[in-house]
């Protein structure tokens, strides 16, 4: 690898430090002197601090001048609560900037042509395996941005024979250990952990993300309940203030979660949260655990969706199957439905 891929890869290890729960892209970047040497390192630790590009020119001081800025996104050319990027590296007088993907939100973009039009060299990697590994970086702060709302994603586990809970109400443990870490793994991409209120109630659920020995990550998601019936006084998530929304209207859910800084949501349930999200065309990705079990009678883990033939039958893209332990988990992407638009 040449010191520019090496260089971009330690920024893209950079952003990954940057928090998930974040309404701003995660972004690395390593400053390297006129010699190729690496004279400083940052990333985006959160909304309100000084962005990766920054972070790193500070560290490398007048050892940037004339050096070259590796950074994982295009700089941006906007002022929000920080200032734009492009104007600390043309001060930091870097002789050039290479960036692994470019920034395709309208209010940050430009930064490449701005860099340009100062006299800096600005390209592209070339190495297509570091382009691919940024644009998963960014992946569903992107789609959020096309969308212009919370990317939704339904997570659900359930028997054989589609059972979510037993018939006395128990529903712990449908799937095994390794299956419930793998939740906790894909929660910590997420933002926003959404459950209703029922589920609230009726399972007083930490929604915390926890590492392989039981406990808190660092980083933890917000905790959001959905709902008109408030928290049960002196359970887990009244005592440790998660973010009540009180309505029943997904569209209107979104709208005070994107104004929070929300970006991606992980819905837990129950299933009829889920169902609603559902008919109102809201959920973007499936993630499906299933055990090699059967209940028999018992909740379904997925409520009504309104589908009342097999005309109408709702399908998917299986984008993935992965066995964990003796269950599997299915990611798919539900296919746009073919009379929309028509």
């Amino acid at each position: 690898m040449s010191d520019i891929d090496v260089a971009m890869a330690r920024a893209l290890l950079l952003a990954r430090r940057g928090p998930s729960s974040d309404p701003n892209p995660r972004v690395g970047c390593v400053v390297l002197d006129d010699a190729g040497e690496v004279v400083g390192e940052g990333w985006h630790e959160g909304a309100g601090s000084p962005h990766a590009e920054v972070a790193a020119l500070a560290r490398a001081g007048t050892a940037a001048h004339g050096g070259t800025a590796v950074v994982t996104l295009e700089p941006c050319g906007h002022t929000g609560r920080t200032g734009p990027c492009t104007a600390a590296l043309i001060t930091a007088g870097v002789a050039r900037v290479v960036f692994a993907r470019p920034d395709a939100n309208p209010d940050a973009a430009g930064g490449a042509q701005r860099l340009r039009a100062a006299g800096i060299h600005v390209s592209q990697i070339e190495d297509l395996g570091l382009r691919t590994e940024a644009d998963a970086l960014v992946a569903r702060w992107q789609q959020a941005q096309d969308l212009g709302r919370p990317v939704v994603t339904w997570k659900f586990a359930s028997t054989l024979d589609g059972r979510g809970a037993a018939a006395d109400g128990t529903s712990q443990w449908i799937t095994g250990a390794p299956a419930r870490q793998d939740v906790h793994d894909l929660r910590a991409d997420a933002d926003t952990i959404l459950v209703g209120t029922g589920t609230a109630w009726t399972d007083d659920p930490r929604l915390t993300v926890r590492d392989r020995r039981g406990a808190d990550r660092p980083q933890q998601p917000r905790r959001a309940v959905m709902g008109l019936r408030g928290l049960r006084p002196g359970s887990v998530l009244e005592r440790t203030g998660a973010t009540v929304l009180d309505t029943r209207c997904p569209h209107e859910a979104l709208r005070r979660l994107w104004a929070l800084g929300s970006r991606h949501v992980w819905l837990e349930g129950g299933a009829t949260l889920a169902a609603v999200f559902w008919q109102a065309r809201l959920v973007d990705h499936v993630v499906a655990y299933v055990a090699p079990a059967f209940l028999g009678l018992g909740a379904p883990a997925v409520a009504d969706l309104g589908i009342g033939s097999i005309d109408a039958i709702a399908r998917l893209r299986l984008d993935d199957v992965t066995r964990l332990g003796d269950d599997l988990r299915l990611m798919l992407t539900p296919t746009p439905d073919p009379t929309e638009g028509a």
